[in-house]
C-alpha cells in the first residue's frame, strides 16, 4: 500500500521536475559581467541532478491551495537556490568536509574553496532577486522575501548548522555512541531525552525550516487562508524531521552511488544523529510516526493534497 501511495508523487515529480530544471537553467545564464568561472561554479552545483524536493513542495503546495504552479515557479527557483547555496557551504572543509554532492565533485572540490564560497554567496543573493522580480504582486513578493529570509537566517537554517557543527555525540561525558543496529528502545533516561530534544531542535531549523518555508511560499503565492497556511507549516515541520531521520539512516545503510555522496561520515565524525541516539529501529519508528502525523495535517485540503500525502509516503521509502 505504501508503494502505491508514493506513486502519485513519483509521477508528479517525473513530469514537473524538468520544468523546474528548465527554469533554473534559464535563471543561471547570466550576463557578460558575471565571470565565466563563477557562472560555471554556480551551474555545476545548481543544475546537478537532484530530487528538487523543495521546489516541488512549493509547487505542490500552491496547487493544493488552488494556484497554477506556473505562478509559484519563481518561489520554487528561489528555494532551490538557497538550498544549493547551503549545500555548497556545508560541503566546505571548514564545515562537513565532503568532496561529493549529487553524484559529482562538490563545488569546492571542482573549483576551489574561494570560488565555492562566492558561488554560494551569489545564489543566496539571486534567490531574493528571483522572488522580488518574478512574483508580480508586490505585497506577495514582499511576504515571500520575508519568509525566505527568516528560514535562511540565524535562527533557522544557519543557526541549525551552527548547532550541528557544535554537537558531536558526547562520548566523553557518558556512554559512547550507540551501535546503530542495536535495536534498543528509545531512551527514557533524562540525558537521552535531553539529547533527543537537542537533536530535534537542530533539525527543526537546519532541515525543517526549508521544508516549512517551501510549503508556506506556495500557500502565500496562492493567497491561502491562515488556517490552511498553518496546516502546511505543521505538515512541513513533521515532514522535515522525518526526512532528516531517514537521511541519518541512509548515511549508515545507503548506497553512495544512489545517494550521490559519501556515507558513514556521521559516525566517523561522531556527530549526534538519530540512529546514534535511538538505534536503527527506534529511528525508523520515529520517522513513521512523524509521517503519520504529517499526513493528518493535510485533511483540511481533501483530495487537493494527494501529491503532498504521496510525498510523505515517499520520504519513508527513498534510497537517495
Amino acid at each position: 500500500m505504501a508503494e502505491l501511495s508514493s506513486r502519485l508523487f513519483l509521477e508528479y515529480a517525473a513530469a514537473v521536475r524538468p520544468e523546474v530544471d528548465a527554469a533554473l537553467d534559464l535563471a543561471s545564464q547570466y550576463d557578460a559581467d558575471c565571470p565565466v568561472v563563477l557562472r560555471e561554479a554556480i551551474r555545476h552545483s545548481l543544475l546537478a541532478p537532484g530530487k528538487r524536493l523543495r521546489p516541488l513542495l512549493v509547487l505542490m503546495s500552491a496547487e493544493a491551495c488552488g494556484c497554477p504552479r506556473e505562478g509559484a515557479m519563481p518561489a520554487a527557483c528561489a528555494v532551490e537556490m538557497v538550498h544549493t547555496y547551503s549545500l555548497i557551504h556545508d560541503d566546505l572543509p571548514a564545515m562537513d568536509d565532503d568532496d561529493w554532492r549529487r553524484g559529482r565533485p562538490s563545488c569546492h572540490a571542482r573549483f576551489g574553496e574561494a570560488m565555492a564560497i562566492l558561488a554560494g554567496d551569489a545564489l543566496l543573493a539571486q534567490a531574493f532577486e528571483v522572488l522580488s522580480g518574478g512574483i508580480r504582486s508586490p505585497d506577495v513578493a514582499a511576504a515571500c522575501c520575508l519568509e525566505l529570509a527568516r528560514a535562511a537566517g540565524a535562527s533557522a537554517l544557519v543557526g541549525g548548522q551552527v548547532d550541528d557543527l557544535q554537537s558531536p555525540f558526547p562520548g566523553n561525558a557518558g556512554a559512547p555512541p550507540r551501535s546503530p543496529g542495536d535495536g534498543r528502545p528509545e531512551p527514557r533516561e533524562p540525558a537521552g531525552l535531553v539529547l533527543q530534544a537537542q537533536l530535534e531542535r537542530i533539525h527543526r531549523r537546519k532541515t525543517g525550516a526549508m521544508f516549512r518555508v517551501s510549503l508556506r511560499l506556495g500557500g502565500i503565492v496562492a493567497r491561502t487562508a491562515p488556517p490552511r497556511l498553518a496546516a502546511l507549516d505543521a505538515f512541513g515541520q513533521k515532514l522535515g524531521l522525518a526526512f532528516q531521520i531517514v537521511d541519518d539512516l541512509l548515511d549508515i545503510k545507503g548506497d553512495p552511488t544512489a545517494l550521490g555522496k559519501s556515507v558513514g561520515k556521521d559516525r566517523e565524525q561522531r556527530k549526534l544523529t538519530f540512529p546514534a541516539l535511538l538505534g536503527v529501529e527506534g529511528s525508523r519508528r520515529r520517522a513513521e510516526a512523524m509521517i503519520r502525523e504529517a499526513q493528518q495535517q493535510l485533511l483540511v485540503f481533501g483530495a487537493q493534497a494527494g501529491c503532498l500525502e504521496s510525498l510523505a509516503s515517499y520520504v519513508l521509502e527513498r534510497n537517495r
